[in-house]
């Protein structure tokens, strides 16, 4: 796979602070019969011991078709933030943490700001939230 875009989704679960990630990736193995986790990466919160961090999770090999959007995962790469973006704001950190990732993908990949997306824009669904600042975010990548 030679990706040409980006494509931002939200998991549309609570972040709790416990992983969720290998739940997400039962989920679409288990579940959905797929051959991994959709995505190729990730981030999401992580609370152990009194500290919090946001932290990046890996998916699906960079070099391999994802399962995140339909009629465009043979040419782009799945970035998902754990959240429910439609309920909350997310905060700074969690933003700027994935951001990290998306700009180097841009970077590895020459994918252009103007081929970063919002899921919503390939399927009827609002992700990655109705609440997520998308102007905000493309800030960041600039």
């Amino acid at each position: 796979m030679n990706p040409t875009k980006i494509i931002i989704h939200h998991s549309l679960t609570k972040d709790t602070g416990t992983v969720s990630w290998g739940a997400i990736r039962t989920y679409h193995t288990i579940d959905l019969g797929w051959s991994d986790i959709g995505y190729h990466a990730g981030c999401e919160l992580v609370v152990n011991k009194g500290n919090s961090w946001y932290e990046i999770l890996m998916g699906r090999d960079w070099f391999t078709s994802g399962a995140h959007t339909r009629g465009h995962n043979h040419d782009s790469l799945g970035f998902c933030f754990v959240g429910d973006y439609d309920e909350c704001i997310p905060v700074d950190e969690i933003l700027q943490t994935g951001a990290s990732v998306v700009r180097m993908w841009m970077r590895l990949f020459n994918i252009s700001i103007h081929r970063v997306h919002r899921h919503a824009e390939f399927a009827d669904k609002s992700c990655p939230g109705i609440m997520f600042p998308w102007s905000w975010f493309l800030e960041m990548l600039a």
